[in-house]
């Protein structure tokens, strides 16, 4: 498909800012550990942050599909921002989009689409990943406040976000559990709620990965997104867009692989020759190159198809299953074709193949969206009871003040 003329522009503002602010440091802030919060303002300046948000919520105005090329070309440079579109627009603001009423959206929203209020997710638990219909975290009603409490883990921003949108069981002992699950907009400010980053991890050093602990947390039943026993539908719902997320970063880190490799073939020499020529370092350039087309028809048509207003959940899921697993592939090829200098953090590759392996893991593993894929072709995955499609795009009414 060929891109519109605003598109266009995105991709080389975006790309201007990762490569000339972002690539310079990165390394640095990776080896430390250490979030770039300049990068994050600077995010926000350029309206990233809100980038397929309607512009009366405070965004851009622009479709999903520009959505996964910002995320294509800032994990080209660094997983950790292409996380943050991921975790603030992808499953939090598109979450309010889809299911907020108006005045929440105002509230919530609008100061997120501005970055004025970095927002995060929190569904996973430390005994709830793959299964989050397992999650333990409770929200008790009295009045017109509900009390919080439990604790979500491996969360993505948790030390850093302003607002959390936190699912809860309102009823614990409804059968099937996840029918008892409800959503909820959690501020930073309320008491009880604590975070902490996690340490030691192997990639995405330069993000915040963290968790969020909840002690009779006050939330006002205002707050609560959606109506009573929704939330598992809200999650699924907001999983599809960070999904779609995701795939479209790991194209573009499939593209880094590519690029570095096809530099370094065409720089060092072995046996008289570039090691360019020689078929085995061909070979794992070509699967990367065939790799970067796939990944990114599928997180094309998958945007596609949310601009349409249409049921995306198995193209998603194949987009981020096979762009995932594709980067982890192609990273570890470039550090096979760059040889001891792969292994040491010289060059970029050693930090895609260790940024790589997390999004295999997390937002569905591998082996979920595998079975997920089968589901589907065997026809005994039903989404009917579920559907919750985003809102279809129409540039005018995105645009309109």
């Amino acid at each position: 498909m060929d891109l519109t003329a605003e598109q266009e522009m995105v991709v080389r503002m975006v790309r201007d800012f990762a490569e000339k602010e972002v690539a310079p440091v990165i390394k640095e802030y990776d080896r430390q550990h250490k979030v770039n919060r300049e990068a994050l303002q600077r995010m926000a300046e350029l309206g990233l942050l809100g980038v397929c948000l309607p512009v009366r919520y405070g965004g851009q105005g622009m479709d999903y599909v520009t959505l996964g090329l910002v995320c294509e070309e800032l994990e080209r440079v660094d997983s950790s921002l292409r996380v943050v579109m991921s975790v603030h627009v992808g499953l939090n603001c598109l979450g309010l989009l889809q299911w907020a009423s108006e005045e929440q959206k105002e509230r919530f929203l609008v100061p997120q689409a501005r970055g004025e209020r970095l927002a995060t997710y929190g569904l996973t638990e430390p005994g709830a990943g793959s299964d989050p219909a397992a999650i333990a975290a409770t929200a008790r009603r009295e009045g017109d406040v509900y009390y919080l409490n439990g604790e979500k883990m491996w969360i993505s921003l948790a030390d850093v976000a302003d607002q959390f949108l936190i699912f809860a069981k309102t009823d614990p002992h409804l059968d099937p559990p996840w029918r008892g699950i409800s959503a909820f907009l959690v501020q930073r400010e309320m008491a009880g709620v604590t975070t902490g980053d996690i340490h030691g991890k192997l990639g995405v050093r330069a993000g915040s990965t963290g968790w969020i602990s909840m002690d009779e947390v006050a939330v006002p039943a205002a707050n609560r997104i959606g109506g009573e026993g929704e939330g598992f539908k809200i999650a699924m719902s907001c999983l599809d867009n960070g999904r779609y997320t995701v795939g479209a970063g790991a194209t573009g880190l499939i593209r880094a692989c590519l690029e570095a490799s096809v530099k370094y073939a065409l720089e060092r020499r072995t046996f008289g020759v570039e090691i360019g020529q020689h078929q085995l370092i061909q070979q794992m350039i070509a699967h990367m190159k065939r790799d970067y087309e796939i990944a990114r028809l599928l997180y094309l048509r998958a945007g596609w198809l949310k601009n349409q207003g249409v049921r995306n959940t198995q193209q998603t899921s194949l987009c981020k299953w096979f762009a995932t697993e594709a980067s982890f592939r192609a990273a570890s090829d470039a550090v096979q074709v760059h040889g001891s200098y792969g292994y040491s953090d010289e060059y970029d590759v050693e930090r895609y193949l260790r940024n790589a392996k997390g999004a295999c893991i997390y937002e569905g593993s591998s082996q979920i969206h595998q079975l997920l894929q089968a589901g589907y072709a065997l026809g005994y995955r039903d989404d009917r009871p579920l559907r919750c499609e985003l809102p279809a795009y129409d540039a005018a009414l995105w645009q309109e003040e």
